[in-house]
């Protein structure tokens, strides 16, 4: 099923016009159990953006360079410049959360990493990034159908991993590990959307119509035209009928 034409058309005008205008970058940051989703709502929602204004970075685990720097760090090498909206598939949030569950850090450690994402999510905001943070809430019994689901569908067999399968023997903690994490982060400037991910149509309207309500609210507007260019090239601006 696909995106409604109205939202797609309205998320499309209005990512044309970010675009143009620059004043601002997009960090939009989808994090979810496996199954939740994310992969469709990033081509059903974001793909209504055009192709050269957006990147979606999808990361695993640090390895080399990456892994001799601070847990940040890798991420915010992909920050978005203005203009530009960036998707990160899974993101930092998987250093205070999956690697909670998995003991690579503790609570207390995971908390220190909580505040330093806020003060990572502050710095970003203060030089010109918004960010939209979207947790795909799943049921148990439905992300398990979702991932029984790829190993009977061919397209998305390549999908399926024993890793995610076995992380639901970890269910409780994962739940435990994601509140934590989603309320010691959940701030002014960088607030939490917990949309509901058992109806996938529906979540991923609701996904469109929040950032819509986002990009709306930064009211991105076209540049004006230059007269001197238009002077430059021999044209008399008085001579330009009115802009559409």
């Amino acid at each position: 099923m696909t995106l409604d034409t109205d939202l797609h058309e309205r998320i499309a005008e209005l990512h044309d016009r970010f675009v143009k205008d620059g004043s601002h970058a997009l960090l939009v940051v989808l994090q979810g159990f496996d199954g939740a989703g994310k992969d469709h709502v990033i081509r059903q929602v974001f793909g209504a953006m055009d192709p050269a204004g957006i990147h979606v970075h999808s990361f695993n685990k640090a390895a080399g360079e990456e892994a001799e720097h601070d847990f940040l760090w890798r991420f915010h090498r992909h920050a978005p410049a203005r203009g530009w909206v960036h998707v990160f598939d899974r993101s930092y949030y998987e250093e205070v959360i999956s690697a909670r569950v998995h003991g690579l850090v503790d609570a207390e450690e995971a908390a220190e990493r909580c505040r330093s994402i806020n003060d990572f999510e502050q710095i970003l905001h203060r030089d010109g990034t918004r960010l939209m943070k979207v947790y795909l809430d799943i049921e148990k019994d439905e992300q398990a159908e979702r991932v029984r689901e790829r190993l009977t569908v061919r397209s998305e067999q390549a999908e399926f991993s024993a890793a995610d399968w076995k992380d639901r023997e970890l269910w409780d903690e994962f739940q435990r590990a994601y509140a934590d994490a989603l309320g010691a982060t959940d701030t002014e400037i960088a607030p939490w959307h917990r949309i509901d991910a058992d109806p996938r149509p529906e979540a991923q309207a609701e996904v469109a119509r929040r950032l819509i309500a986002l990009l709306e609210s930064l009211d991105p507007q076209y540049p004006e035209l230059d007269l001197d260019e238009v002077r430059a090239a021999g044209l008399d601006p008085d001579d330009l009928p009115p802009p559409q």
